[in-house]
């Protein structure tokens, strides 16, 4: 069994076929997947979706891109939405210094609200960084709770931030840029990571492994990273894709912290 903890089947990249997109997943041997929702947009069809395919489940959050629509009216919705049952994950939230779509001043404070929403409703945290990983660990340093678990999503730093977030007690997710030329920085993460942090993800319809870079990346490609991230390691591409799954249960499956709000 193969698990994808963080694609977008919500995007308008499966508007024409999203159906027939999960029900090939599922054909292709994943048992769950999680669709991120990054925007107020995109909520209600992030619980639609999760509402009508067992294996999918659901997060919500406010993406740094789109930090400066966030108010106290979506905070609210998000509080509202998660109640959901399948809604499992706060995000994804963070800092995205290399696009700068909203104003680093604001994704910094959105950023901070976020991690005390998240905390309120005992949800892991799904935290995007692109060019901001001094911030992004000062922030966490200064605002993340022990106990409130979660996950550096679509991982792209080097080996010495990697210590650092697993040392926070972070999970650490990896792309199918790992499948890509001249990654040996992103390889040196995977090989270090303990067996009981590691993530592989698609962030699809993003970020498309070898051989099918330049097409609509799918959850199910994940099998691709993972027998990447396996080679890199010395594992066989089964075992690894287990312990993957049972860290992706751990995380966002058992970990209620208790009843949630």
């Amino acid at each position: 069994m193969f698990f994808d903890p963080h694609c977008h089947l919500e995007m308008d990249a499966y508007e024409e076929d999203r159906d027939a997109v999960i029900n090939k997943c599922i054909q292709e041997g994943l048992q769950y997947m999680l669709t991120v929702g990054t925007e107020e947009a995109h909520f209600d069809k992030v619980i639609d979706i999760i509402d009508r395919y067992p294996a999918v489940y659901g997060a919500l959050g406010i993406h740094p891109h789109n930090s400066k629509d966030y108010t106290k009216a979506v905070a609210d919705k998000i509080k509202l939405y998660a109640k959901h049952p399948k809604i499992v994950g706060y995000g994804e939230i963070g800092l995205d210094f290399f696009k700068n779509h909203s104003p680093r001043e604001t994704q910094i404070k959105v950023f901070g609200a976020q991690l005390e929403v998240a905390k309120e409703l005992r949800l892991p945290v799904i935290i995007h960084s692109r060019d901001a990983k001094e911030e992004t660990l000062k922030i966490l340093k200064d605002l993340y709770r022990e106990g409130n678990d979660g996950v550096i999503h679509c991982y792209s730093y080097d080996l010495d931030y990697a210590k650092k977030f697993l040392d926070m007690g972070f999970y650490i997710s990896i792309p199918g840029t790992i499948t890509y030329k001249n990654t040996e920085k992103l390889a040196q993460v995977v090989k270090y990571i303990p067996d009981d942090r590691i993530l592989a993800e698609t962030d699809a319809p993003f970020l498309t492994p070898h051989p099918h870079r330049g097409k609509r990346n799918v959850p199910y490609f994940v099998k691709l990273t993972i027998e990447k991230m396996a080679e890199i390691r010395g594992k066989n591409k089964e075992e690894l894709a287990s312990v993957m799954g049972d860290n992706f249960v751990k995380l966002f499956l058992e970990n209620t912290k208790g009843e949630r709000p």
